[in-house]
């Protein structure tokens, strides 16, 4: 399985993010300056000025953004998705690139706690090992079980609400 880019992230989530009433004016605006503020080699005075433009309709500016930035290249999609985390958090919790992640993450983190469950439990103690590290690999499944709970817990409700 090859990793997703950013830029490929965007392609799957220009729809999403150009539909009715996702993103606000003012959520927009907030991105277009902080982009072109913090990163004015991603975006330009110019650029900043014509994707702000209040005579052109949201949707229409903010699709020639996006394609904009996908133009660009790898790094400045990058930095569009952190200010799209910053100034619109449940939006960018709702995109459809990062449900596609889900199943990933939640197969590595079970990997995880079944290798360290096999570790602890399979392998017989050895009286040579320093004590330190027995009582850091004992407490393991109880850190990794804390963490792995909550994401399991956060994994089921995503998908009891789609149901």
């Amino acid at each position: 399985m090859t990793e997703q880019t950013y830029c490929d992230r965007l392609v799957q989530d220009m729809p999403f993010l150009t539909g009715l009433g996702r993103l606000s004016e003012q959520q927009v605006d907030r991105i277009i300056l902080q982009l072109n503020r913090y990163y004015p080699q991603i975006l330009s005075n110019k650029d900043a000025e014509k994707f702000r433009n209040p005579k052109v309709s949201l949707r229409v500016r903010l699709c020639d953004l996006l394609g904009h930035l996908q133009r660009s290249g790898e790094r400045d999609c990058q930095e569009f998705y952190r200010a799209l985390y910053i100034h619109a958090q449940p939006l960018h919790s709702c995109l459809p690139s990062r449900h596609a992640l889900r199943p990933v993450a939640f197969l590595t983190c079970l990997g995880l706690a079944a290798g360290l469950a096999l570790l602890i439990y399979c392998c017989p103690p050895d009286p040579k090992v320093l004590p330190g590290a027995r009582r850091v690999l004992g407490f393991s499944p109880v850190i990794v079980d804390r963490h792995v709970s909550r994401f399991l817990l956060a994994f089921l409700t995503d998908d009891l609400v789609g149901l």
